[in-house]
C-alpha cells in the first residue's frame, strides 16, 4: 500500500495540488446494456407477432426487472473486455438476449 498523501505540494505557491486520477468511466457500457435491453424487448414482437402485447400485459414486471441487470451486464462486460467497444456490444447483446430468452421460455412453459 502506498504511503503517500493524495496531494502534492506545489513548489511555486506552497499550496497542495490534487493528483490527476484516472477513473473508470462506465457510461458506454451502461448505454450498451440499455440498448441491448431495448433490442431484446423487441425480439418477441418480431418472433411472435401481434399476440406479444397480450403476453406482456401480465408479465411486464419480469421484463422490466431485467433492465438494471442488462445495464450492469453491459458495464461489467465493457470493463472486462478492456473497453473494446465492438466486442462489448456483441457480448452484451448475446448475454442480454439469452437472459430474455430464458425468462420468456420460463414464463411460457
Amino acid at each position: 500500500m502506498r504511503d503517500t498523501p493524495p496531494y502534492i505540494i506545489s513548489r511555486e505557491s506552497g499550496l497542495p495540488e490534487m493528483e490527476e486520477q484516472q477513473t473508470a468511466w462506465s457510461l458506454p457500457g451502461g448505454i450498451i446494456g440499455f440498448c441491448s435491453w431495448l433490442l431484446a424487448l423487441g425480439l418477441p414482437f418480431l418472433l411472435f407477432g401481434s399476440n406479444t402485447p397480450f403476453f406482456f400485459l401480465y408479465t411486464w414486471p419480469f421484463f422490466l426487472a431485467l433492465m438494471p441487470v442488462a445495464v450492469v451486464v453491459g458495464i461489467a462486460l465493457h470493463s472486462l473486455v478492456g473497453r473494446r467497444l465492438l466486442v462489448s456490444i456483441i457480448a452484451t447483446l448475446l448475454v442480454v438476449a439469452m437472459m430474455f430468452g430464458a425468462l420468456f421460455l420460463w414464463l411460457t412453459h
